[in-house]
C-alpha cells in the first residue's frame, strides 16, 4: 500500500499550469513540522521542518489555484512518488512527490464559520494519469 497524509502549512504560493487540453496541474510546498522537547535527562531534541512537494491534478488544481495561499494549512492524502531527471548541466537529479488525491483547507476563511474546514477530493477514476507518465508524456510542467 502506498498511502501518505500530511497536514502542513503552504510554504510559498502555488504553481498552477494547464497542460493538455486544460488538464489543471498544481504543485504545492508543504512544510510539516514536528515540535521540539525535553527528554527526561535533560537533552533538548529541537523542532524539525520537512518540506514536501505535493502534486494536485484536474478539479484539486483548480481548487487550489483559486482558494490555497501562503500560509495556509491543508490535509493532503495521496500516494508518494519517485522521479528522476536531467538539470541543465546533466546531472542526474531524483525528487520526491506527493501525488494528492484527497484534499482538505483547515485554515479559517472569512466567509467560512470558525472551526469549520472546506473539503476536496478527486476520486481515482480510471482515466486518471497513470503515475509514471503526465497527459502530455513528458515530466512535469514545472
Amino acid at each position: 500500500m502506498n498511502k501518505v497524509m500530511l497536514i502542513g502549512n503552504v510554504g510559498q504560493e502555488p504553481e498552477v499550469r494547464y497542460v493538455d487540453q486544460g488538464v489543471a496541474v498544481a504543485r504545492v510546498r508543504l512544510a510539516t513540522t514536528e515540535r521540539g522537547y525535553t527528554l527526561q535527562n535533560g537533552t533538548q531534541v529541537p523542532e524539525h521542518t520537512d518540506w514536501h512537494n505535493v502534486i494536485l491534478w484536474r478539479r484539486l488544481a483548480e481548487v487550489v489555484e483559486k482558494y490555497v495561499h501562503k500560509g495556509d494549512k491543508l490535509y493532503i492524502e495521496g500516494r508518494i512518488r519517485y522521479t528522476t531527471y536531467d538539470d541543465k548541466q546533466g546531472q542526474k537529479r531524483y525528487a520526491t512527490e506527493i501525488w494528492a488525491d484527497n484534499m482538505e483547507m483547515l485554515s479559517p476563511k472569512a466567509n467560512t464559520p470558525a472551526g469549520q474546514s472546506e473539503m476536496a477530493s478527486e476520486p481515482a477514476p480510471a482515466s486518471q494519469v497513470a503515475p509514471e507518465e503526465t497527459p502530455a508524456g513528458e515530466a512535469l510542467p514545472f
